[in-house]
């Protein structure tokens, strides 16, 4: 108590630590291990709606925190900093809870949660909305996990979730609960232990422009919208490696569709490396649309026959410029080229993924190409 005391009075005290607007608005405070604040929870015991919380890039190994405040942006400078868990939790249940509203993480780093039931996550998020930017989540038994909030809007974008999951099939790279509606772009999202890489329970999901890919794993779907939701998977690469203990790759539906029934896959690339496999796997009470998709591989495209499709190819690893390194935009020789039909416009890939955790506007160049790069 006695410490605790002594830094927050440190804190008013030194300016240093305070930005400029620290007289009655919004602050921004330091972390460091040469700072007044010495770690991140630090910062959380202290900070308050709107502050900005300036994390310096280094290892902090068993510093927990629980943030309550909204508006809050956490972002680590100078690059990621690191939050390993070191076999602590808050809460029992993450590196971070987050119960404040409108949290922004930026450059941060987490690894290595674990907790007694099995579901301990880099971030849990318990607010409404939250955005992800630049950001690593690694050997946690989930990802991220978060509640149920028909109010909240989940965006991530240009981050890495590889290597987590439990290995009891209920823990997943990236975990989200029944909320308004999740957005994930130009992220790199891989290698889930015998969960899914992705599982949402979103009432609206879009998906766009990500690499996905299990890699050697023991990974489930690469995409898993259980309940359904009005959703758009488009412009991703997405490859269902050899071990999959599921061989379809998105998997719409499967627990019962409590929403929105309708689902567009537009403009995707599909690598299955497993025997066999269905690239989309539907309920009959969903209503799919599949345009310009790029299939490599073997299996069906579909586990529905007579489903609303067209412009769905399949090719071989010619197409590529170099499909054994990773590389999946097309060759000039590709019959992949110009090969895609109109799509309107609110379903079009709007983003092409850049490795790693990257992403650049899709083009237009003549007539749509087929698949999730258009040939410059």
């Amino acid at each position: 108590m006695r410490r605790t005391l002594s830094v927050i009075l440190g804190c008013l005290l030194c300016t240093a630590t305070l930005g400029p607007a620290d007289a009655g608005g919004p602050r921004t405070w330091r972390v460091g291990p040469d700072r007044e604040l010495r770690t991140p929870s630090a910062a959380a015991a202290v900070a308050g709606d709107g502050d900005t919380v300036l994390i310096d890039a280094g290892t902090y190994t068993g510093d927990v925190a629980t943030w309550t405040q909204d508006d809050l942006t956490l972002r680590g400078v100078g690059g990621r900093a690191h939050l390993r868990a070191g076999g602590e939790s808050a809460q029992g249940k993450a590196i971070w809870v987050i119960a404040g509203d409108r949290a922004t993480v930026d450059r941060i780093e987490f690894s290595g949660a674990t907790v007694p039931d099995g579901n301990g996550a880099g971030i849990r998020q318990e607010g409404t909305d939250l955005t992800i930017t630049r950001s690593w989540f690694h050997h946690n038994q989930d990802g991220i996990l978060t509640g149920a909030d028909p109010a909240s809007d989940i965006v991530i974008k240009r981050s890495r979730f590889f290597r987590n999951g439990a290995g009891d099939g209920q823990t997943h790279n990236i975990y989200v609960g029944a909320v308004r509606s999740l957005t994930v772009t130009g992220s790199y999202i891989w290698g889930a232990r015998v969960g899914h890489e992705l599982k949402s329970r979103a009432a609206e999901n879009t998906v766009i422009g990500n690499l996905i890919t299990d890699r050697n794993s023991t990974a489930s779907y690469s995409i898993d919208l259980p309940n359904g939701g009005l959703s758009l998977i488009a412009g991703n690469v997405i490859v269902q490696g050899p071990h999959s203990e599921n061989s379809a790759l998105v998997s719409f539906g499967a627990e019962g569709i409590t929403g929105a029934r309708e689902l567009w896959v537009i403009g995707n690339t599909f690598v299955n490396q497993h025997r066999t496999g269905t690239f989309v796997n539907v309920t009959d009470d969903s209503l799919p649309r599949l345009r310009n998709n790029l299939l490599v591989g073997p299996g069906d495209l579909a586990s529905r026959a007579g489903l609303p499709e067209k412009a769905n190819l399949r090719v071989g690893p010619p197409s590529f410029v170099d499909l054994a390194h990773g590389d999946y935009r097309l060759r000039a020789d590709s019959r992949a080229v110009d090969r895609g039909v109109p799509v309107p416009r609110r379903w079009r890939p709007r983003w092409e993924y850049v490795h790693p955790a990257g992403q650049v506007l899709r083009p237009v160049v003549g007539r749509v190409d087929v698949g999730a790069y258009e040939r410059r």
